[in-house]
């Protein structure tokens, strides 16, 4: 019988527990987390493995290897051959992948629920088992140099946004892109990955997110067969990160390309993250995201420059409150024909300017919170999306307790609330202003 667990800041998880919403965490005696998500509408099973590294994580000198390693993963194992575990969950009609950010890196397969001690076998061989081949490496690289060729150095736009942040981050590593810089990844090798994989990968450094038809006894089972025999690592590190000094000043750039077919400004400011025990100033700024600039017919920044004034194509505002350390929050506009990139700037910081005298819409703001609590709703019907979320936050310092507050502490927010956090995030000393443009209007 579990007892309920409320896990503590930076998952310093106890021993065993269960939370609301039919989730189930406990602790192996390896260090291995484990959360169960119950849904038993359907017979599937989503078995994700996260480990609490990612590309800001990484040596100086070593950018990519985090995303390098996840591709290495695929190769031969002490009881798998290279490709062997894709091709097993696809004979079993499951599909897998795995994913890379700047604090963690996951693997899932979904499958079906009688599947997945299979799965966990699997993946339990790819945790201290990889076996490289030297051909493996220079194969792989070659691979995710391809990668990077396509999806960023034959996209003016994707190069863009790479200075932008590099811009943005002046010491912590978010500055540095998860697949890498090419200089740095044409030099990954097998010395590289192997003591990236030996460090990281462990029990101790990894949480199992198992969601779907299962029950929390049989997942325990299992996991204790296929993990529990995996030593911990005693030599991991806790994870040791250069931190952002006091930004002072404004930062700008342009960035010109003759493939640009549409210029743009943007411009990112350094944001707080959501925070374990104290989510308000996140939620206030998710508001304010949305109220700025989420939908075009509704949003401050759409209604007045696309609609009323018409000196804008588009409009947006974002913010990622999911982060370990600090992220960002941004603007854009894309100007209409006829208005200059300066015309769109200004016209941009003035919405911004009279919204911080103002405050949200009573009426505006009141919609968007209703909106809020209706996705949430219907978003538990997606168990799939229900796992991923727990596995993000808690390979991002959040903890079970956070996640189910979540939905309350955004109910909680008030327009003044977030009128505050207008002030507070709109400091130019913290941003990063960018133009993007054809190469000949540069010139």
């Amino acid at each position: 019988m579990f007892k309920k667990l409320i896990f503590a800041a930076l998952c310093g998880w106890g021993s065993v527990g269960v939370a609301q919403d039919n989730v189930t965490t406990f602790t192996l005696d390896n260090g291995l987390d484990v959360v169960v998500v119950e849904d038993h509408r359907a017979p599937v099973v989503v078995h994700t493995l996260w480990y609490r590294v990612g590309s800001a994580d990484e040596a100086p000198g070593k950018s990519g290897i985090a995303h390098f390693l996840e591709h290495l993963l695929f190769k031969a194992t002490d009881t798998l051959e290279a490709g062997e575990l894709s091709e097993t969950v696809a004979a079993n009609g499951g599909s897998d992948n795995a994913f890379t950010s700047y604090d963690y890196t996951a693997y899932y397969q979904r499958v079906a629920a009688d599947r997945l001690g299979l799965m966990m076998e699997m993946e339990a061989s790819r945790m201290t088992g990889l076996r490289l081949q030297p051909d493996d490496i220079g194969t792989e690289r070659n691979v995710v140099i391809e990668e990077r060729n396509q999806r960023t150095e034959n996209s003016p736009g994707a190069l863009f946004r790479e200075q932008l942040r590099a811009a943005q981050y002046m010491n912590h590593r978010y500055g540095v892109p998860i697949i890498g810089w090419m200089h740095e990844i044409e030099q990954l090798n097998m010395d590289d990955a192997m003591a990236f994989y030996r460090h990281h990968y462990a029990p101790n450094n990894a949480i199992l997110v198992v969601a779907g038809d299962v029950m929390p006894d049989e997942v325990r089972n299992l996991a204790e067969q296929h993990y529990g025999v995996i030593p911990a690592n005693p030599d991991l590190r806790d994870r040791a990160r250069t931190q952002e000094p006091p930004q002072r000043s404004p930062r700008r750039l342009t960035y010109s390309d003759p493939r640009v077919a549409q210029p743009y400004v943007t411009r990112s400011y350094l944001a707080p993250e959501r925070d374990s025990g104290d989510q308000t100033t996140a939620a206030a700024l998710v508001y304010l995201a949305e109220i700025l600039g989420g939908s075009p017919a509704t949003s401050v920044l759409g209604a007045k420059l696309q609609f009323e004034e018409k000196v804008a194509l588009y409009t947006s505002a974002s913010y990622g409150p999911m982060s370990l350390d600090d992220t960002g929050f941004g603007l854009i506009i894309v100007p209409a024909e006829g208005v200059s990139l300066q015309e769109a700037e200004d016209a941009m910081d003035a919405v911004v300017a009279d919204f911080i005298e103002t405050g949200p819409d009573p009426e505006t703001f009141e919609r968007i919170k209703m909106q809020l609590r209706a996705s949430r709703i219907y978003g538990r019907d997606n168990v799939e999306s229900i796992g991923q979320t727990y596995g993000r936050a808690l390979t991002q310092g959040l903890t079970v307790e956070d996640v189910q507050a979540w939905p309350d502490v955004l109910q909680a927010v008030t327009a003044e609330d977030v009128k505050e956090a207008a002030k507070m995030i709109f400091d130019k000393n913290k941003s990063v202003t960018g133009w993007l443009m054809k190469q000949e209007a540069a010139q």
